[in-house]
């Protein structure tokens, strides 16, 4: 059975999506909605057998309509989720979740009593080593894990990076939460617990006119006395650069993986995206897909949403106060 799917957003994320939909069985996009005309217009014509609109409660309530993809800014997400949910959509949700913790206990309370279905998009637990490293940690190859550090660097983004709302706290949550929750999220998903502590500090770097810094420490530990270290920076010198380096120390063994020394063709042009990462969306996009089929569970549960969630909020407040902040962590089931 085909899965008839509606796309919310027709910005830069809903068009990965939409290719990423577009090579996989079983599932097809039949409308696009933006508030923009013009950009919905020009997706849907791209998928080819689309029809659009600037109303999301109108394909929610369209009987046609299987499931919702929902590629907004997060400020619209408990909206739409909830209205979706009331319509009995099955939904997968862009990250972060929302903007506060209240949205995020409404929305899960509607999916809840709706009955349906609801994945949230941590596209970075999708990349393949981290496949891979969920895959050792749960065979029990190093035992419980009891420390992580993660450094993901990136080339220079400024000028011409993100767009006016993602620089916007009141709209993204602030940089640590829109971006800072890829990861958390991977630290509470390899780690398996939920962050009782954190500490977050930044810096600017090449561009120290803009409203965030763009490189952050994040120090994470976890109820059961586990540690995480995440570095993420945008400031590496040329555009299009790329590193990422991930330890985890288990209790038997450890994991470990670098982007350095990686095949793959590199110039002054072009720099590709390292295998280790490659394909995510695609990964991501085909278990959504599997979801609605009911053939796995979502990888991405409710309470390890809330988890990376009010860890995220906790480093934006700690950036802000230059103090950790202490969590009342729940159960994180893995």
């Amino acid at each position: 059975m085909i899965r008839r799917i509606g796309l919310v957003g027709a910005g830069a994320i809903a068009r990965e999506h939409a290719q990423a939909l577009a090579g996989i069985r079983g599932a097809r996009i039949t409308h696009v909605v933006d508030r923009h005309p013009d950009r919905a217009r020009a997706l849907a014509q791209s998928i080819g057998n689309a029809t659009w609109g600037t109303d999301p409660a109108l394909m929610f309530a369209d009987p046609d309509i299987d499931a919702v993809d929902i590629c907004t800014s997060p400020d619209s997400h408990a909206d739409l989720t909830i209205i979706a949910a009331g319509h009995g959509k099955a939904i997968h949700l862009e990250k972060p979740v929302a903007l506060n913790m209240n949205e995020v206990d409404r929305m899960l309370a509607a999916v809840q009593s709706a009955g349906v279905s609801f994945l949230v998009g941590q596209t970075t637990r999708f990349q393949p080593v981290h496949l891979e490293m969920a895959a050792a940690i749960a065979a029990d190859q190093i035992g419980k894990p009891r420390m992580l550090h993660a450094s993901f660097y990136a080339g220079h983004l400024w000028p011409g990076g993100w767009r006016a709302w993602q620089l916007d706290a009141a709209r993204c949550g602030g940089h640590l939460v829109h971006n800072g929750i890829h990861m958390i999220d991977l630290a509470v998903w390899l780690i398996g617990g939920a962050p009782e502590r954190v500490f977050a500090r930044g810096f600017k770097t090449f561009s120290p006119d803009l409203p965030t810094p763009d490189s952050f420490h994040v120090t994470l530990r976890f109820a059961d006395g586990a540690m995480a270290l995440l570095e993420w920076s945008y400031a590496l010198r040329k555009r299009g650069d790329f590193l990422r380096r991930i330890v985890v120390v288990g209790e038997n063994g450890s994991l470990h993986h670098t982007t350095e020394g990686e095949a793959g063709l590199h110039s002054d042009a072009a720099n590709p995206v390292p295998p280790a990462t490659l394909g995510a969306f695609t990964n991501q996009m085909q278990h959504w897909v599997d979801v609605l089929r009911g053939k796995v569970d979502p990888l991405v549960t409710p309470d390890q949403v809330r988890a990376a969630f009010a860890a995220a909020l906790a480093a934006q407040e700690s950036y802000g106060s230059g103090q950790a902040v202490t969590l009342t962590a729940p159960e994180v089931r893995t």
